[in-house]
């Protein structure tokens, strides 16, 4: 989970993901619907240092076990990323990992079953990245745009843990800095990359407008992003995890 921006768009003077969604941070709702997937059995948050204390008094409150990994990420998405691979390289090694998958905190409504969708497709074909297309066709696959078609990438992305290791550490090496996770792939591996249907509800928080919009889009969703994969949460007192309806201030929803 890469959560180290900054986000000044938002009008905010803090780290977007740090802002309030809906009774809790933006960053924890990703966290939350990913963790649904019983295979995703590691989970490393990359944030700012000077975000530590925020982000730690956070994750006791909001996220519940088993625990996380909060690594300080770099001046890069690129570099980010490498320090998040550096946590997770012994797992990798010892063959307890098969696939890594990675996010941008900012996208707090990216739902459990894209999540699911891009670790099939990783498993199957080495690489998976979400898209939209960007057209007003019908018919289209997502999966196979066809030429001249422009596509707009969404993330979760994931890749096959060991090939995506090894980029990451020639790229080191060389002092490469990738765009994105899929352009070092790209230069280091053979490793083929899947497109599959992203997810119009899947937002990024970049603007003061977008958090109203994804407290909207929760709203419509019942609070429940998880597609099945979790039966509908429950009123508990456990780490100050209360009901999603109760998250709500005084006043009822907006």
């Amino acid at each position: 989970m890469l959560a180290a921006g900054e986000g000044r768009r938002t009008g905010h003077h803090t780290n977007k993901v740090l802002l309030p969604l809906a009774g809790r941070r933006v960053f924890t709702w990703s966290i939350r619907w990913a963790r649904l997937l019983p295979s995703v059995t590691h989970t490393v948050l990359v944030i700012r240092e000077q975000d530590r204390p925020t982000v730690l008094t956070t994750v006791d409150r909001e996220v519940e076990p088993p625990d996380l990994a909060v690594v300080t990420g770099g001046d890069s998405r690129h570099s980010s990323e490498w320090q998040a691979l550096q946590e997770l390289a012994p797992a990798i090694e010892a063959g307890d990992i098969d696939v890594v998958v990675i996010h941008d905190a900012a996208r707090p409504l990216a739902r459990t079953s894209l999540f699911s969708a891009v670790i099939d497709a990783a498993v199957e074909h080495g690489g998976a990245i979400p898209v939209r297309l960007q057209s007003n066709l019908t018919g289209l696959d997502p999966a196979e745009p066809p030429p001249g078609h422009v596509v707009a990438v969404q993330t979760p992305q994931a890749f096959r843990a060991r090939p995506l290791l090894e980029a990451y550490r020639q790229a080191h090496a060389e002092g490469f800095v990738g765009t994105d996770t899929a352009s070092c792939m790209e230069r280091y591996t053979d490793v083929p990359v899947r497109c599959v249907d992203g997810d119009a509800g899947n937002i990024k928080i970049t603007f003061p407008e977008d958090l109203f919009l994804a407290e909207r889009l929760l709203a419509k969703a019942d609070w429940d992003l998880s597609d099945g994969h979790e039966s509908r949460p429950h009123r508990t007192g456990h780490r100050g995890r209360p009901h999603l309806r109760d998250l709500w201030p005084t006043g009822g929803h907006p």
